[in-house]
């Protein structure tokens, strides 16, 4: 049977106290369109839990879905800069090697397309259950 990366090191892989704190912080400080995609995510969709703030390793996932290896970004401005461009794909990368996938969404698409941004969540969350489960993960944390 295939070992599961998340269950032996955890699902904060290695997040050290200092980013626990700043987890904390950020969840007190969440953006409109954090706040506004939260609504929908803390309703449990599709009888999957997601986290907000949930840090692994040296990074803040804005919302993750441990289950499935879901990440969900919410992007302001500032992504658009190179520096940063190259910080998200470094994080992307790294988090691809744990076997979490993300998908992004801008401030802009939250807020003025949230219909659209509500649709996509869910089309990969049930995307994300057939995965699961043709990869026998869901079966092995079940069991």
């Amino acid at each position: 049977m295939k070992k599961d990366k998340l269950i032996i090191s955890g699902m904060h892989d290695g997040a050290t106290p200092s980013v626990f704190r700043n987890a904390a912080k950020l969840r007190d400080s969440m953006t409109e369109a954090e706040l506004k995609l939260w609504e929908y995510l803390k309703t449990k969709p599709l009888g999957f839990k997601v986290r907000r703030q949930h840090p692994i390793a040296g990074f803040i996932l804005d919302f993750y879905c441990h289950k499935l290896r879901l990440s969900i970004e919410i992007d302001g401005g500032y992504h658009l800069k190179s520096e940063q461009r190259i910080k998200d794909k470094e994080r992307r990368i790294y988090l691809e090697k744990l076997g979490i996938s993300e998908i992004r969404f801008t401030n802009h698409q939250v807020l003025k397309e949230n219909e659209k941004v509500i649709h996509d969540v869910n089309f990969n969350l049930s995307a994300g259950t057939l995965c699961c489960i043709r990869r026998g993960f869901l079966a092995e944390r079940n069991a």
